[in-house]
C-alpha cells in the first residue's frame, strides 16, 4: 500500500441531484480526517468541494485549495481553508494538484470532474504517476463512465488492463479498502501504444 498522507479529491462544485452524494462527500472527509489525511482540492466552497472541505476543516484537518485565478468569482474560493493556492489556468490547477497527491477519489461531478479523471487516468497510463486511483461510485452514478472504458477496450481502442489504472469503490468506508489493495499497472497496459 502507498502511504497515503495527501489525497486529492476531484468532485462537482454543486451538490447533484442524489442526496447521497453530499452525504458521501461529508463522510469521506470525515473519514479523510480521522486517519490524518490531508485534503487537496479544486478550492471551491460549494457544492461537493465545499461539503468535504468544510468536513475536513471542522474535524480539525488539513486542506489545500487549488483554484484558477477566473474560477474564484464563480465557484466562490473557499475563504477557511489551510491553503488556497492560485494559479493562472485549469491545466497549472490539475498538475499543482497532482503533484501534491499520494492518490486520487473521483466522487460525483461534471465535466470538470471529467476532463480532471479522464486526465488523471491517462496520465497514469502515460507512467507520470503510478499513483492509486479510486472512483467512488455513489448509487451508480459512475456506472457510464466505467461502461465507456470498457467499450473503449471492446472497440480496440485500449488494452484490457486499461481498467486496472483505477478502482471503483461503493462507500467512502471502500474507498480507503480500494486505496490500499490498488494494484501497479501492467506494463502491457503502458507499452501497448496507449
Amino acid at each position: 500500500m502507498v502511504d497515503i498522507r495527501s489525497l486529492c479529491v476531484l468532485c462537482g462544485s454543486r451538490d447533484g441531484a442524489d442526496p447521497a452524494c453530499p452525504e458521501a462527500a461529508v463522510e469521506l472527509g470525515r473519514l479523510m480526517a480521522e486517519r490524518g489525511i490531508r485534503l487537496v482540492y479544486g478550492g471551491g466552497s460549494i457544492g461537493l468541494m465545499g461539503i468535504i472541505a468544510d468536513t475536513v476543516i471542522k474535524a480539525g484537518g488539513e486542506v489545500v485549495g487549488v483554484i484558477p485565478d477566473f474560477l474564484i468569482r464563480y465557484e466562490i474560493g473557499h475563504k477557511r481553508l489551510t491553503d488556497l493556492m492560485v494559479t493562472d489556468s485549469m491545466h497549472d490547477r490539475k498538475r499543482r494538484m497532482f503533484e501534491m497527491a499520494d492518490a486520487f477519489v473521483v466522487l460525483p461531478g461534471g465535466l470538470g470532474t471529467l476532463d480532471e479523471t479522464f486526465e488523471i487516468i491517462t496520465w497514469k497510463q502515460l507512467r507520470l504517476h503510478d499513483s492509486p486511483i479510486v472512483i467512488l461510485d455513489v448509487n451508480g452514478y459512475w456506472e457510464p463512465l466505467t461502461e465507456l472504458i470498457h467499450a473503449t477496450v471492446a472497440g480496440g481502442f485500449a488494452d484490457p488492463g486499461v481498467v486496472d489504472l483505477f478502482s471503483v469503490a461503493r462507500t467512502p468506508a471502500e474507498v480507503f479498502q480500494s486505496l490500499a489493495a490498488a494494484p501497479a499497472p501492467k506494463e502491457e497496459v503502458l507499452t501497448s501504444h496507449l
